[in-house]
């Protein structure tokens, strides 16, 4: 099977689970939520696009529990929803959301005198020869680091973080994800050139940022085919498709032309002339 046909089998994949309904996306790494350090419950809903992974607390947790803010760190905005009670014109009782906010500090990076209440959970992986063969192939690549709780990349730097392999419970997982901040960074100025990737003060959410995502994702599951592991990642990179397409009013026509860029990028990487 040639390199196309796995492209374009790949992409007719990720189509028919879109059709069927996929499951919820998920980080595939360990270490990943954004909690309280008090409760060690994590932050739910728009929250954990808000926070980076960590453990976080209110300055009264902080304060109760003998701790210190370091000198000038900003507290981050952690949202929620409170219910209001209001008579209305009829004279019956109506309960309005009523959107609040408060400031919290990640306790391991902004706070002295606390301790960590998180346990790390690790996992014992062999490296996959293929997929490992597809990242040292990657001629003039970003530079690359490998810490806990982030999947990054950083344009301006260019440079990728990826968490490392023992955070994944399956190791294929890794690669998808490693993948995945690769394509995005073949986005660069001095590379394939994307807006999604070289335009300044693109919005989380907005229409160029999101056609990013898809042809980012597209791009790693295209490599997850040639390096032979697409079967273990197909599902969970279908949802994270799904995810952005919800953006994009769901035009699935999208996938067709985010697939263009995707093995446009996917041949950068592989270090092959783009075929039409």
């Amino acid at each position: 099977m040639t390199k196309i046909d796995i492209y374009e089998l790949v992409t007719n994949r990720i189509i028919e689970k879109l059709e069927e309904g996929v499951i919820p996306w998920r980080k595939p790494w360990s270490n990943a939520n954004a909690v309280n350090w008090l409760t060690q419950k994590p932050y739910r809903g728009i929250n954990t696009m808000l926070l980076d992974s960590g453990e976080y607390a209110t300055f009264k947790q902080i304060n109760d529990a003998g701790g210190r803010i370091k000198k000038g760190e900003p507290g981050h905005i952690v949202v929620f929803w409170k219910w209001l009670e209001k008579e209305n014109e009829e004279g019956k009782t109506e309960k309005i959301p009523f959107l609040r906010y408060y400031k919290v500090w990640e306790i391991n990076t902004q706070v002295e005198r606390l301790k960590s209440k998180k346990g790390q959970q690790t996992f014992e992986h062999n490296p996959i020869e293929r997929a490992e063969g597809v990242i040292a192939g990657y001629i003039n690549s970003p530079d690359y680091t490998f810490r806990s709780g982030q999947a990054v990349y950083y344009p301006l730097l260019d440079k990728i973080n990826c968490p490392p392999m023992k955070d994944f419970e399956i190791a294929e997982e890794f690669y998808c994800t490693m993948f995945h901040e690769m394509v995005h960074s073949t986005g660069h100025k001095s590379r394939l050139a994307r807006p999604g990737v070289t335009a300044q003060g693109v919005a989380f959410g907005s229409e160029t940022y999101s056609k990013e995502e898809l042809v980012a994702e597209l791009g790693a599951s295209m490599l997850c085919g040639v390096a032979g592991i697409d079967n273990h990642t197909i599902e969970n990179s279908a949802s994270y498709i799904n995810s952005w397409l919800r953006e994009l009013k769901n035009d699935h026509k999208l996938i067709v032309q985010a697939g263009a860029q995707a093995q446009k990028a996917a041949d950068y990487i592989l270090g092959v002339k783009f075929e039409q």
